[in-house]
């Protein structure tokens, strides 16, 4: 059974760091990416990589996460330092099977047409 796990979100203090990773058993996915929903509101996209090493963040995390692939352990790694309490929310990787896909688009749409979903990990940020 193809799936995603994530795991690594945990509590911590603004301006601390956390890594977060997916594990995809299973499947063979062009694009894969951070999403993050937190309370109330909608579910937003911060970060994508393509096989092809394309990647892409949105404006709120770009130059304090980083987004990484290892292509032969299927793993996708998030890297998340100076973090800020705004960063609060429930962190979902996703996986698309398109490898020519836009990324900007995806993480716009918030990821809607992403073939699967992990089930998420929070992080919380206190102040």
């Amino acid at each position: 059974q193809v799936q995603l796990a994530e795991s690594g979100g945990g509590s911590v203090q603004a301006g601390g760091s956390l890594t977060l990773s997916c594990g995809a058993s299973g499947g063979d996915y062009g694009t894969m990416g951070w999403f993050r929903q937190a309370p109330g509101k909608e579910r937003e996209g911060i970060a994508a990589i393509r096989t092809d090493g394309i990647l892409t963040y949105t404006d709120s995390v770009r130059g304090r996460f980083t987004i990484s692939q290892d292509k032969f352990k299927n793993t996708l790694t998030l890297q998340m330092n100076s973090l800020k309490p705004e960063d609060t929310a429930k962190y979902y990787c996703a996986a698309s099977i398109d490898k020519k896909r836009s990324l900007t688009l995806w993480l716009r749409t918030g990821g809607d047409d992403s073939d699967l979903w992990g089930q998420g990990t929070q992080v919380t940020v206190s102040s």
